[in-house]
């Protein structure tokens, strides 16, 4: 038995006295974290707020095995905000669609949630009307024309079934009640409203696909909303998709389970926490591009060493060789050595330990 077809569904309840130390905590942090990015000069808040809002497009597609490319998933959102960054490039339609919803979706905290809106989001991810080669309802609720909504895993013939959705007749009514309860205001905690919203969307599974990646952006929505703020300094998705194995174990357990949804809470609470951690690395990296830039902002950079040093100090993957260099500045390998060479001279690059056709680069950023 699923979680919606229990008797007093979709009444979730949790144990408020267990989670209360960890909400506590995980409360305590979250305005720490924001109160040290408050004191940052408006660039650099800028400059990780765009940093911040890729890892979240690119790792809540790859949650769901979809790779975006990262310099596209980088300059559509910066276009959309207005930011003048250097090395933008031209971006799919599926990579604009998503930054377009995740933008929404916390840029537009304040706006009521609604099934327009939504449709608007679903239409956005599947421009084409499509889920790879398959042709679905991109805009509109799923019609389970070909079976029941499951989700599973394992070889054609042998499958198993993980979950099971409400069937489609039951879908327009469910999310009538889930949008209900998202937008009255009530004494929920904002962290446990964010968790609650995630597994209430996913239990319902209103689309043929991408309920997913709506799902976490529903929960940055909810978790904007606590904050008051359309900046985003920590990667909720960046850090389920660390623990992916977790997410969809905890995922399953709970839609199989009691209404008492504790050890849902629990999980979330916990990751979420865990995503506050890791923004340090963020501000850190921040920081530290910020601080190169001050110390070679006199010198004489051509437009490719520009380009490729933002890119690298952009959380490049990889390291870095004159024949990646050649393919992102699009330059000849002996244009790619020269430029290596030069800032090498100019203590803005190093030669790392090894040589030979394997020969690799590292920024000196002290």
């Amino acid at each position: 038995m699923y979680l919606w077809q229990r008797h007093e569904w979709p009444a979730l309840t949790w144990d408020d006295q267990s989670l209360s130390p960890l909400l506590a905590r995980v409360s305590r942090k979250q305005g720490h974290l924001l109160g040290k990015m408050e004191v940052l000069g408006f660039e650099l808040r800028d400059e990780a707020h765009l940093r911040t809002l890729t890892e979240d497009v690119i790792q809540s597609c790859a949650i769901e095995g979809e790779v975006l490319e990262p310099g596209q998933v980088r300059s559509s959102i910066a276009r959309r905000l207005g930011m003048d960054v250097a090395g933008l490039v031209p971006s799919d339609r599926d990579v604009d669609g998503v930054v377009e919803m995740m933008l929404d979706a916390t840029g537009r905290y304040r706006k009521p949630l609604s099934a327009e809106r939504l449709f608007a989001w679903h239409a956005a991810l599947f421009p084409t009307g499509q889920s790879g080669m398959q042709k679905i309802n991109a805009g509109a609720w799923r019609d389970d024309s070909d079976g029941p909504m499951q989700v599973v895993s394992g070889p054609v013939g042998r499958e198993t079934v993980h979950y099971e959705a409400p069937p489609a007749d039951r879908v327009p009514a469910e999310v009538a009640d889930f949008l209900s309860w998202f937008e009255r205001r009530d004494d929920t905690d904002p962290l446990l409203k964010s968790g609650l919203a995630h597994l209430w969307f996913v239990t319902i599974h209103p689309f043929d696909d991408g309920n997913g990646r709506i799902a976490r952006a529903i929960a940055d929505m909810a978790l904007a909303r606590s904050e008051g703020s359309p900046k985003r300094f920590y990667s909720l998705s960046a850090q389920i998709q660390l623990e992916r194995n977790d997410y969809y174990t905890n995922l399953e357990w709970t839609q199989k389970g009691e209404l008492d949804v504790t050890r849902w809470q629990t999980w979330f609470l916990e990751c979420f926490e865990r995503a506050l951690d890791r923004a340090g690395e963020t501000l850190a990296a921040v920081l530290a591009k910020a601080k190169f830039w001050e110390r070679f902002a006199k010198l004489a950079l051509n437009d490719r060493q520009v380009k490729v040093l933002n890119r690298v100090l952009d959380g490049f993957e990889g390291k870095l060789t004159s024949s990646k260099w050649a393919k992102l500045a699009r330059c000849s390998q002996d244009t790619a050595g020269r430029d290596i060479a030069d800032l090498i001279d100019k203590g803005a690059l190093r030669k790392d330990p090894g040589g030979g056709r394997s020969t690799s680069y590292s920024i000196k950023l002290a």
